[in-house]
This record gives structure tokens, sequence and C-alpha cells, in this order.
């Protein structure tokens, strides 16, 4: 007797199945067929669901990964920016201004944000896309994080955001790639940020965060011009502006240093 493949065990799932919440921890397996089924409710294909989940399991680096990561933020401002933001750094993004200098232009007069805090931005989340961008399959991360009882209604959002980009047609799910969070692209947009923010910028009919700098940067600055980023008025610390850029990272000290780098680009 033929065994039934994944990909069409998935799709007799959906079809019999209710839409309900996924609940996180237990069985892996019974978690996936509950996305399956979430999936479907919010209007994801089954070609792409099938596609997306099979074969999947969990990734213990990304656990391990998420439960040491949260002191990052606990060093001091001086700390931190030692960290990452010195004069190499401040020269590219010097360069980078320049060498896109137009595209900035653009950019600055439809957003109203300044080119400096973009390129800083840019800079510190993936080194002006030369650095590791994540490698990591999206789906697969997501997945482990949202079965981890302890934000799973946040990453079964983001996983849901995940497979509406590859539904939509912005990123084929081999290029669905990312870092231990989920995280994409040059800047680091988590998929309902991408969602949300994504701006197809270069005009090809594709929002495109890992290969495409005019989307990379267009959305960046999207999405501080929707969180109330104000053009020439002042962003350091107690500032509207710095309040608007915990749309892009809540963590102070994270904020305080795109400011200083934007600084020193000017």
């Amino acid at each position: 007797m033929r065994k039934f493949s994944f990909a069409i065990f998935l799709i007799l799932f959906i079809t019999a199945t209710p839409a309900l919440a996924a609940r996180c921890g237990g069985d892996f397996n019974a978690f996936v067929q509950g996305m399956a089924a979430e999936a479907q409710a919010a209007g994801v294909s089954q070609a792409v669901i099938s596609q997306a989940f099979a074969g999947i399991t969990q990734d213990p680096a990304v656990l391990a990964f998420d439960r040491r990561q949260r002191g990052t933020f606990r060093k001091t401002f001086e700390q931190y920016v030692a960290t990452r933001v010195g004069p190499g750094r401040i020269n590219m993004g010097r360069q980078m201004l320049k060498r896109h200098g137009s595209l900035l232009s653009r950019i600055e007069q439809k957003f109203g944000v300044p080119a400096e805090i973009i390129v800083a931005i840019w800079g510190l989340e993936s080194d002006f896309g030369k650095g590791d961008v994540g490698k990591m399959p999206v789906v697969r991360t997501l997945m482990t994080l949202a079965h981890d009882c302890r934000r799973t209604e946040l990453f079964q959002g983001e996983l849901l955001a995940a497979l509406k980009i590859v539904q939509r047609g912005d990123l084929p799910l081999s290029d669905l790639v990312g870092a231990f969070a989920g995280e994409i692209g040059q800047t680091q947009f988590l998929p309902s940020s991408y969602i949300k923010y994504g701006v197809d910028f270069d005009g090809n009919g594709h929002v495109d965060l890992r290969h495409s700098v005019p989307d990379v940067l267009a959305s960046t600055a999207n999405l501080l011009h929707v969180a109330g980023f104000k053009m020439g008025a002042p962003y350091e610390e107690g500032t509207p502006n710095f309040e608007a850029m915990r749309e892009w990272n809540r963590a102070t000290v994270y904020r305080k240093t795109i400011g200083y780098f934007a600084d020193q680009l000017r």
C-alpha cells in the first residue's frame, strides 16, 4: 500500500479541519497541522502551505539562540556603540550616501526620513547589504518559535506573514531565508513588517528586501514615516522622532546608536 505524501496529508487535513488557533507545545507535527489550517483560513493557497511545511522539523539552535540573546541590549550605550560604529563603518556609510545619493534624495522627498538615518540602519543591520543577512529557512525558524509557548501568538502571526510573502510572489520559498528570529533582508524586517511597510521602489512589481537596494531603503524609510518620523526635527532621546524609531527597535541603546551613527555620516 502506498503511503500518502506529506503534501497530500496536509491538503486532506486542511479541507477537513476548521480553522482553530494552533496550540503551542506538545506534539510538533500536530502543531504544524494546526498552523496549516490557520494559514488556509488566512488565504494562503494549499500549494504554498504544502511546499512550505513539507518535512518541516524543529530547529534546536533557534531556541538556544533565543534564550541566550536577551542580554544584547543590557550594555551601556558606550559599550554598545563601540562595537557597532567604528571608523571603517562610518567611512563605508559615507560612501553609500554618495553612491546612492540620487535614490536617497527621492526617498527623502517621498517619505520625509533623512538619508543618514536610513543608511545608519542599513549599516547596523547588514553592513550595507554586504554582511550576514542570515541563511536560516524562515518558515522553519518561525514554526520553531511559534511552537515554543513563550511568544506563540507573535510568531504564529509572523509565520503566516512569511507565507504571504511567498504567496504574493515577492520571494520564492527557496529565497525565504533569514536570521534567528525570522528577520529577512538587508535591514532585517520581520515578515509582518515586510507585508505592512514593504515598498516596491524599483517598480518591478515585487517587494524584494533581500536583493533590491531601492526596495530595502524605501521600505526602511516607509516604516519610520508611518511611525511618525518627521523630517528636519531632532531625533535624540526624548524627542518624538526618537519615539518613532521605537517601531524599528524598542531598545533605547539601539535607537541612540542609530542617531549617533547618523550624526557621524553628516
